[in-house]
């Protein structure tokens, strides 16, 4: 008959606290892109690929028609 093996699980109490460091990157890099977008969809006359109003409303009703099925 085996033996039991005993298992090292400690369980963490309430006070314990697991720190977790991104790299500096992880962090800036959202937020770049997030500003670089936020500043095409503010001032989209200084896009050069943007030639068409009727295009933003395209690309809307492709994200509606892909989001709600």
């Amino acid at each position: 008959m085996p033996a039991r093996t005993r298992s090292r699980f400690h369980p963490r109490s309430s006070s314990d606290r697991v720190e977790i460091r991104l790299p500096w990157w992880s962090v800036a890099l959202p937020v770049v892109a997030f500003v670089v977008l936020f500043l095409l969809m503010a001032d989209p006359g200084q896009a050069h690929a943007a030639t068409d109003d009727a295009t933003v409303g395209r690309i809307l009703e492709h994200i509606h028609l892909t989001l709600g099925r």
